[in-house]
């Protein structure tokens, strides 16, 4: 068996990806491991996904504590590793997906790239061992027999009348399950391990099925497939893994990761440390219930901007910085806790205030005219890039008679506190004058189409009248020079904390939030946003921050989605 000592290490993205985080129990684990030489100074992660779906957001942190902990030890290495032992389930396309989504999150795994099929043969070799040591059996039990035969946390199993099977009838029963002789679910390998341990998951659990389906990379080679908990020891101490990091549900099939290694008596037995894995608000973290969505096409796909998959939040327009920051912020536990989603929104804010470019957009246009403005008169004013950047310097927005403003920026019967425009009333445009709004146009059904105002020509910057002081500043864009625009405007995708946690038991898709996207096909943004790229970060001022949609936006017709709004209720929180 070998280990990969003289590899050279995977990148793990640099420092701008490993140094975010601090010490926590797993860090401190490694480093008293080094300490103390445990594994002769090595430490070697894997992350290990399933392809039976793209990664998620609770991937994300499982990304950045094995990659980063191995980015911050001299030497390290963290494997990709695809445990690819259910063909009926995976795919290419997920393959493809997760190499995209572990790069884009900040770290490479250079030449330590694996597929638990690369061990199918070492596996069935492995298999035949433990047959041969008196350790594994074929059984004929079906599966519902199995659960019946399996017993209860506290009620002791009945052992299987096939347990006591010689090594011999064992032997040949399991090569002609290898050979194709039986059905699926006709026979099954199972280690013979203790009917009555108080660990279920020990109760001479299954270790191969028959399962006759195409392997995305073995194609028809095999009919048998190792089961999750059997390929997944093995194949971390085929590759010298040191630290095996997992989730916390898989603390109680930990007995079974050393049983199977301590039975084989392999050199290197990796050790099973376990974190609490991320559970976020208003969000659904299983992996089948996401394929649900998709496939009953109540989102637009596994990358639909509200979905909470690593590809969903890369083209909302999240920055991996965002998503590393996070991860960092939240830290790793060992126990299971509700996360609040503010927090991730808080990171994803904090982030692109930085970064995000100032621009104005009119989503809901209500059209004005400046009665004392020159017609034909284009003036260039200047606006600021970035307040939070001083090198990201100034722009010029074009300024003219017709403008338009946000519909909800004007009440004709305004409410108590409401400091925008209403008739009699003054507001300062950002960046220009101070206008005053003297009449409301209405079509014949009633509907405001315009708004006549007046501005004071000497309240823009410079001016004998610019510090006057108003309340209300809005944005605008001018009229005659607006780019015409579709805006998406996402939400939250459920309405409640716990969508998956309903204690009357409802399905989860129950609620959903029909509010979720909102499409404005009318928008009126300024100018400047007609060289805009999806890799550019734009806040619509005083609405959030918006990203041009990779998939979706075509020359001409551009289409913006709202990554975020820029209200920040865990700042607000905090400041309590």
């Amino acid at each position: 068996m070998t280990t990969p000592n003289n590899i050279p290490a995977a990148t793990a993205g640099g420092e701008a990806a490993t140094s975010e985080a601090a010490s926590d129990f797993v860090r401190d684990i490694v480093a008293e491991d080094n300490r103390t030489g445990k594994h002769g100074g090595r430490v070697v992660t894997r992350f290990p996904p399933e392809p039976n779906g793209y990664l998620h957001i609770g991937h994300a942190k499982s990304i950045c504590l094995n990659f980063g902990i191995a980015g911050q030890n001299a030497g390290g290495i963290c494997h990709l590793r695809f445990d690819d032992t259910n063909p009926a389930r995976e795919d290419v396309e997920y393959v493809d997906s997760i190499q995209e989504d572990v790069r884009w999150v900040g770290f490479d795994w250079g030449n330590h790239k694996f597929y638990a099929s690369d061990y199918f043969g070492k596996l069935y070799d492995f298999a035949v061992q433990l047959i041969k040591l008196g350790k594994a059996y074929v059984c004929d039990l079906t599966a519902e027999e199995m659960i019946q035969y399996r017993g209860a946390p506290t009620v002791p199993g009945k052992e299987s009348p096939y347990r006591n099977r010689s090594a011999e009838e064992n032997l040949d029963l399991f090569a002609r399950m290898r050979a194709g002789e039986f059905a699926d679910g006709e026979k099954t390998l199972r280690a013979k391990i203790d009917m009555a341990s108080p660990n279920i998951h020990m109760r001479d659990p299954a270790i191969y099925r028959i399962r006759k389906v195409e392997h995305h990379r073995t194609g028809n080679q095999w009919c048998i497939y190792p089961m999750y908990d059997y390929a997944h020891c093995l194949s971390d101490s085929i590759e010298g893994i040191t630290h095996s990091i997992c989730t916390l549900e898989f603390e109680v099939h930990r007995p079974l990761y050393d049983w199977i290694l301590d039975q084989l008596k392999t050199p290197c037995h990796p050790q099973q440390i376990e974190f609490a894995r991320l559970n976020l608000s208003y969000t659904v973290m299983s992996k089948r219930k996401l394929l649900q969505l998709v496939e009953e096409k109540l989102v637009t796909g596994w990358d639909d901007p509200r979905m909470p998959t690593i590809a969903g939040l890369r083209r909302r327009g999240v920055t991996p910085e965002a998503i590393r920051h996070f991860c960092a912020r939240i830290g790793v536990t060992k126990y299971n806790g509700l996360t609040d989603v503010a927090l991730l929104e808080h990171s994803i804010r904090e982030d692109l205030n930085k970064r995000a470019l100032r621009v104005m957009a009119v989503l809901r246009p209500l059209k004005v005219v400046l009665t004392n403005y020159p017609e034909g008169q284009v003036e260039e004013l200047e606006a600021v890039n970035n307040p939070e950047d001083p090198g990201a310097g100034t722009r010029k927005v074009p300024f003219a008679r017709v403008l338009y403003i946000e519909r909800d920026d004007f009440m004709e019967n305004p409410a108590k506190k409401f400091f925008r425009l209403f008739p009699g009333n003054e507001v300062r445009l950002r960046y220009a004058y101070i206008i005053k709004c003297n009449e409301v146009v209405k079509d014949a059904n009633g509907e405001i189409t315009e708004l006549r105002c007046t501005i004071d020509p000497d309240s823009k910057s410079g001016g004998a009248t610019a510090s006057r002081k108003i309340k209300g500043t809005i944005h605008w864009v001018s009229a005659a020079h607006a780019l015409d625009a579709e805006v998406r405007l996402y939400d939250r995708l459920f309405t409640v904390e716990e969508p998956d946690g309903d204690k009357e038991g409802r399905d989860f898709k129950t609620f959903l939030n029909p509010n979720s996207l909102e499409i404005l096909a009318a928008a009126k943004l300024e100018p400047s946003l007609a060289n805009a790229t999806p890799e550019a970060r734009y806040q619509f001022e005083r609405l959030g921050y918006f990203r041009m949609d990779p998939k979706d936006a075509k020359p001409g017709k551009p289409v913006f989605s709202r990554t975020i709004s820029l209200r920040d209720s865990w700042a607000k929180e905090q400041g309590k």
